[in-house]
């Protein structure tokens, strides 16, 4: 596999070429067969590939994904060209991947790693243009507004296969668009709750806990819960290595996905399961609710939780975030699974001194049509957008690239994938949520079945928040990522912090056009009304 960096493209109607004009046009190129470089029931492991991947060893399941079947096709001469987010999260899977796919096909793949701020553009501009840039892109599903009009449908070979079939309902919908699954599931990503078991549960904690607050010391289920908890062990050595910890750790960095974490800290403030009919927007008139009450206290909340935060935690980006808590420096984080993930590694400090639940609730939830409060326990799990890759219909190696994708999630590889916190890859099939699986990578019952059963949980959930998928979400979630900057900041209050967002998303409505974006909307809404 060639990894290169990426070089402008010219994406403007002088540079079409009649190549590019003609792509979509040109015959399909497919494989010849060979003989299969593996044995069915092959054990697998990326030792060979690297000394930083773990021994760990799995199975090649047989079927259309696996080992034994992907080696039986013949590629050379062919090229794929891939565009993934930078390395380590999902960029280094995609490099591994494709070098494997390489070896095994004889085909090349080129990989372009680019920062997540640049991602977007560098995908979209080539398609609008009609320029036929990438075969695969990966991308964040929540784009799926902007991407679908250039995105090759899954083929049924590939829908029938029993890894797809076993993807899961919740992640099958974040594929689909207008009945049709033109993303391919290569990830499933949730927000919850991860917590340092070795201090919640130490008897003489509880003690000092209970004789300050009053209270006795548990896994937080409300966010005041989450606040009380994370203040009072803020700045206390609770690992006894003379250095100070801190109660929370959270991804605040204005470009580097804070709007996930406010919908996190929002959704039990806002989604309420007697009121349907949309949480971001009002679905029928389209008038934003961003600064309605419920996320004006959940951004009240975040701006008071400052004071658990470590140094330099006003700016934690994702790294950051699953460093600090998988690293052991902060006592509970809210976010993606990797922090859970790293925490785990052999090498892990902390590992099995963790557990996750359910995100914290509130006691009381919005309701918008009576403009008032409901004063009773609510809780909303968050699914987040989750990486997710898809085939671009003007590619002239569609086979390949489904082949590649088929490859990059076969069950072996997934298996192995799941265990390395900095790949980004998550659970998103049943078999997944097996407790067993996760026990065999080392990790304590209770650890795993905490795990488990805290994501298999939010699938059942009839109550539930997803993200904002139309057309110009990044415009949306820029724009909300610097309200809530500028109230950590102290540059606004909450309310006015949020009345400006509220005002900026009318506006990008309006650029977009409101049918436009109101008819994907439809598709959030329906996903979040599942009762």
């Amino acid at each position: 596999m060639r990894s290169r960096p990426y070089t402008a493209l010219v994406a403007v109607a002088v540079a079409l070429t009649a190549t590019a004009c003609t792509a979509q046009n040109q015959q399909q190129q497919k494989p010849k067969a060979k003989a299969a470089l593996f044995k069915s029931g092959s054990e697998i492991s990326y030792e060979k590939y690297g000394k930083d991947y773990p021994a760990t060893k799995a199975k090649d399941v047989p079927g259309p994904c696996s080992y034994e079947s992907i080696s039986r096709k013949d590629y050379s001469g062919q090229t794929l060209k891939i565009i993934s987010h930078a390395v380590p999260v999902i960029g280094e899977p995609t490099q591994l991947h494709a070098k494997q796919f390489e070896d095994i096909t004889g085909g090349k793949v080129e990989v372009v790693n680019v920062p997540f701020g640049e991602l977007h553009q560098k995908i979209l501009t080539p398609l609008q243009a009609g320029q036929p840039a990438y075969d695969v892109m990966f991308y964040p599903s929540l784009w799926i507004g902007d991407m679908a009009p250039y995105l090759a449908p899954v083929p049924k070979t590939y829908l029938n296969s029993p890894g797809m079939k076993d993807v899961t309902k919740a992640y099958m919908d974040v594929a689909t668009w207008n009945g049709k699954v033109v993303q391919y599931p290569i990830d499933g990503d949730r927000h919850y709750l991860k917590v340092r078991t070795d201090v919640l549960m130490d008897p003489k904690r509880q003690a000092e806990y209970k004789k300050a607050t009053g209270k006795e010391l548990r896994v937080p289920r409300t966010w005041a819960e989450y606040q009380q908890t994370a203040k009072f062990f803020s700045g206390k050595d609770f690992d006894g290595d003379g250095k100070a910890n801190y109660g929370s750790a959270e991804v605040t960095k204005r470009d580097d996905l804070t709007f996930s974490a406010f919908i996190s800290r929002a959704a039990p403030y806002v989604k309420n399961p007697d009121v349907k009919g949309g949480v971001f927007f009002d679905a029928k008139t389209m008038k934003p609710l961003i600064n309605t009450p419920g996320f004006v206290r959940a951004l009240d909340d975040m701006v008071k939780a400052k004071s658990t935060w470590a140094p330099g935690g006003a700016n934690f980006g994702l790294g950051d975030e699953i460093f600090s808590f998988g690293g052991g420096q902060t006592l509970m984080s809210y976010s993606w699974d990797d922090a859970f993930i790293q925490a785990q590694q052999p090498d892990s400090r902390i590992r099995n001194k963790i557990q996750a639940a359910p995100l914290p609730g509130s006691t009381e939830v919005y309701n918008r049509t009576t403009e008032s409060w409901d004063r009773k326990a609510n809780q909303a799990p968050y699914f987040t957008w989750g990486w997710t890759s898809a085939v671009a219909k003007p590619s002239r190696h569609q086979q390949m690239a489904f082949d590649y994708l088929c490859f990059f999630g076969n069950e072996a590889n997934t298996a192995l994938d799941l265990t390395i916190g900095r790949f980004g890859v998550n659970p998103y099939r049943n078999a997944h949520f097996d407790p067993a699986f996760w026990e065999k990578q080392g990790w304590d019952k209770g650890v795993a079945e905490s795990y488990v059963h805290t994501l298999s949980g939010m699938e059942k959930s009839t109550n539930r928040v997803f993200d904002l998928r139309v057309p110009g979400v990044n415009q949306y979630m820029s724009a909300l990522a610097n309200g809530v900057a500028a109230a950590l900041a102290g540059q606004s209050s909450p309310q006015r912090a949020l009345d400006d967002v509220a005002r900026e998303w009318s506006k990008i409505t309006d650029q977009i056009g409101e049918d436009k974006v109101q008819s994907a909307y439809r598709n959030v809404v329906e996903l979040e009304d599942n009762s």
